[in-house]
């Protein structure tokens, strides 16, 4: 399939695609055993000296990050992603090896052209990344306390002395050692803060998490850790998932190939989001081996893209960045509404493929001031137009010319599922544009029950997609009438 792609100009992404065939109720019980520790937690939004209490949007925040078991079977409402639960270390080993046989024949089936996708829940206990991202979130109201900014702190343009007066101001002693330590190891350039942490201290996995994700209490001035508690179990799998994550990107360095980390549920994606940009700081320091994946359907994607776009400049690093629509919208939906936090999708149709023409326009716009700055920062950013709609694969087409963006830059690509909308992929491929598809991988029986749903997905699809079925109704006519209902055509294209 891969050999015969290529010859009409479309390469491969080969996606990892094994699910285990769970009951529902399987599913549920697995995911929180899974996503809730051991330790006794304390799921107090009060924290740091701060009453997260008197503020409820902050409150519901907390609670998105919390287990739920009426949604802990994440198949349901998702037909368009697969599913991996948690089920120990050495499956995750398991997977881990599964995804470097995937790197290697990558590099050798497409001769590092093509790309690999995972998924980090496959890699790790799916609680330690619902633990960082209420990290995250803390993290922003503590800096929102001392500075007045709500939102990321990339955007709040503070510096350490501005906390160290705020300090100062609340009573505290900055002259102690470890608040000294703290202001010191904050992360920040002459523009102000990146982040409260050094989160490049999650390379070194002998920083445990509660050591790292320290703040000052501002009253006590004591450093406090703004995670909940963790086992000395739960420290291990975390450092465990790192040392999977860095494995997977080495190889991949190693062997040239891109690697795509598909997005997965809100909850889980900020931690996700934060690991990956770490990733790409230290991997794709001499082009785009890490890729990051933004759902365009969320409320969030833009901001969110725009500022991983600054940080990857102000760190400098190559930014990779794949744009779909998304995969949870149904899932997300129900969950935000029993749980009583605002619906994180877009109203509609047309309110997320807007979201997505702006974050394709912030790549493209970033892409042709780099080119124009000459030939060493041309490439240091790569998008894939991850989209089956031919509106947005003509928008796209359409930007890259008025931008004088051309495919033989390989900036921007374009890719689709194997099976769906070959209408466009060909097409485009021979066209000379960079073009994927979406191979799945694995053994035959363990890769069945992710195929399944994906067939149900399409038989809702092929309702909507009456120019491809008019089209394979004219290709059928063609060849019955020509006498050629089993040709073949060749291929010699050569993929850009």
């Amino acid at each position: 399939t891969i050999d015969r792609m290529k010859g009409f100009g479309v390469k491969s992404i080969l996606d990892y695609s094994v699910e285990e065939d769970l009951s529902q109720q399987e599913a549920e019980q697995r995911e929180m055993e899974s996503c809730v520790s051991d330790a006794a937690k304390d799921i107090s939004v009060n924290f740091a000296g701060i009453p997260g209490e008197k503020d409820q949007a902050f409150e519901h925040e907390i609670n998105r990050y919390q287990a739920h078991r009426e949604f802990g079977d994440r198949r349901v409402g998702v037909t368009g992603a697969r599913t991996f639960f948690y089920q120990g270390e050495a499956n995750c080993e398991r997977n881990l090896e599964t995804f470097l046989r995937c790197i290697e024949t990558v590099a050798t089936t497409t001769h590092t052209t093509g790309f690999a996708a995972i998924k980090l829940t496959a890699l790790g206990r799916p609680q330690l990344l619902l633990q960082l991202s209420e990290v995250i979130a803390r993290a922003r109201k503590y800096h929102q306390e001392i500075t007045g900014h709500s939102g990321s702190v990339i955007e709040g343009n503070a510096d350490p002395q501005m906390f160290a007066n705020r300090f100062k101001a609340k009573g505290i002693k900055v002259e102690r050692a470890e608040v000294q330590d703290w202001l010191q190891h904050m992360t920040y350039d002459k523009k102000g803060l990146i982040h409260l942490f050094s989160w490049s201290g999650l390379i070194d996995a002998n920083i445990l998490l509660q050591d790292l994700f320290k703040v000052p209490n501002l009253k006590t001035g004591r450093l406090e850790p703004l995670i909940s508690a963790l086992t000395q179990d739960e420290e291990d799998q975390f450092k465990n998932m790192l040392n999977r994550i860095h494995t997977v990107f080495q190889a991949a360095k190693d062997l040239d190939v891109r690697v795509m980390v598909d997005a997965e549920q809100t909850y889980f994606q900020p931690a996700i989001s934060r690991l990956t940009m770490e990733m790409m700081k230290k991997y794709n320091t001499e082009k785009a081996i890490v890729f990051n994946t933004y759902q365009c359907y969320l409320k969030e994607a833009y901001r969110s893209l725009i500022l991983d776009v600054e940080q990857a400049n102000r760190q400098n690093f190559f930014f990779g960045a794949k744009l779909v629509r998304g995969a949870y919208m149904e899932q997300e939906r129900a969950r935000a509404e029993t749980l009583d936090y605002p619906d994180p999708v877009n109203e509609n149709f047309e309110a997320t493929s807007e979201m997505y023409h702006r974050c394709l326009d912030l790549c493209m716009n970033r892409i042709h001031q780099l080119k124009s700055e000459g030939l060493e920062k041309e490439k240091r950013v790569g998008i894939m137009v991850a989209s089956h709609n031919e509106d947005t694969v003509r928008y796209a087409i359409k930007r890259m010319e008025e931008l004088d963006i051309k495919p033989e830059d390989k900036v921007i690509c374009f890719g689709q599922l194997l099976g769906m909308c070959d209408q466009l992929s060909f097409p485009l491929g021979q066209a000379g544009y960079s073009v994927y598809k979406y191979v799945p991988y694995g053994p035959v029986n363990e890769v069945l029950p992710y195929l399944s749903r994906r067939a149900h997905e399409n038989k809702g699809i092929l309702v909507k997609l009456e120019k491809e079925k008019k089209l394979l109704r004219q290709e059928l006519k063609d060849r019955l009438t020509s006498g050629r209902l089993f040709y073949k055509p060749k291929g010699d294209y050569i993929p850009i």
